[in-house]
């Protein structure tokens, strides 16, 4: 199964360093049973771009904790086995997975592009109003939801986080 990992770039460049993601348990997103009804859909593809949106938004969460933290929300892929995902029955897309996770056993790492930079930032400057139900931080917070992560494959982490303040200079 293909989960998704929330972090932010300086998180990126802990795993890089250490060779692992998160401890003993490590939340992740995936294409949950809960996460297919309330999209209506079983296409595998569909739920797991679902799954990855939702793996941003909790990057963009990350980000709005870390306000030193370039502001560039970061997913990264990890194939698992079906049997080690713990399914949260209640929420959607979320689980638990036994940890730590290899880095090198990753499939991918998503990355915003430069041009979504500023919308990021205000998202998660905007975060606690649109939890409050605040419309104008909400259709903020979906300005950034708007900007597709750009794909990289493992081999380029180095460059992703060696880029001056932990990946500032990411190629576009």
């Amino acid at each position: 199964m293909r989960v998704y990992v929330p972090l932010t770039l300086p998180g990126l460049a802990e795993a890089h360093r250490t060779g692992e993601l998160g401890a003993d348990r490590v939340s992740v997103y995936a294409a949950t049973p809960v996460l297919a009804d309330w999209y209506e859909s079983q296409d595998e593809e569909e739920l797991e771009y679902a799954a990855l949106g939702l793996a941003a938004h909790a990057s963009l969460r990350l980000l709005a904790l870390d306000p030193a933290a370039p502001r560039r929300r970061v997913v990264v892929a990890v194939d698992v086995a079906d049997g080690v995902v713990d399914l949260s029955p209640e929420a959607m897309g979320e689980a638990l997975v036994p940890g730590p996770l290899r880095l090198a056993k990753a499939a991918a790492v998503h990355v915003d592009a430069e041009e979504a930079r500023q919308d990021v930032a205000a998202a998660a400057d905007a975060l606690d109003a649109a939890d409050r139900d605040d419309v104008e931080a909400m259709n903020t917070v979906d300005l950034a939801a708007d900007h597709d992560l750009l794909w990289f494959a493992t081999q380029e982490i180095p460059a992703l986080v060696g880029g001056g303040e932990g990946g500032k200079d990411l190629p576009a």
